[in-house]
């Protein structure tokens, strides 16, 4: 067994589970492959590499993560009103996941709030954003990454 700890240069494999404040399961990796990759190559948001920097292998812990670590604030700016023509063909619902393509053109998912006649009232944030998430983390194994 390795006595190696997650830090830079690291790749880690790990079991984790994301869950909401009230204990919903937003994302896991228990029943299926776990997660392998490069300590700081930017997969996971900082907020999650952070407290599982030092640990080793066969090490778990939990932790809470804020808004401001996760996945930001909920930005009020961030609801656009949009017109019923800007979205072509598709029939907007309540609810409804759309992507759209900012000036830049890179693919932001929105979420329809409300339709009131043409005006459409989309949410741009993250849908996990205001959001305090705990981390639940089982390291499997932590070794230098090796260079093909």
């Amino acid at each position: 067994m390795s006595d190696y700890l997650i830090d830079d240069g690291m790749e880690v494999t790990l079991h984790f589970t994301l869950k909401l404040e009230d204990g919903t399961v937003v994302d896991s990796t228990k029943e299926k492959t776990p997660a392998t990759f490069q300590y700081g190559d930017g997969n996971l948001p900082p907020g999650f590499e952070h407290p599982i920097k030092g640990l080793k292998m066969g090490q778990q812990g939990s932790f809470e993560i804020t808004p401001e670590h996760a996945f930001g604030q909920h930005n009020p700016q961030n609801i656009q009103t949009l017109k019923r023509d800007d979205f072509g063909d598709e029939t907007p619902e309540i609810g409804m996941v759309m992507s759209f393509a900012d000036k830049a053109g890179t693919e932001l998912p929105g979420v329809v709030k409300t339709i009131e006649g043409d005006r459409i009232e989309v949410d741009f944030n993250h849908p996990l954003a205001g959001r305090t998430l705990t981390f639940d983390v089982e390291v499997l194994d932590v070794k230098p990454v090796t260079t093909h």
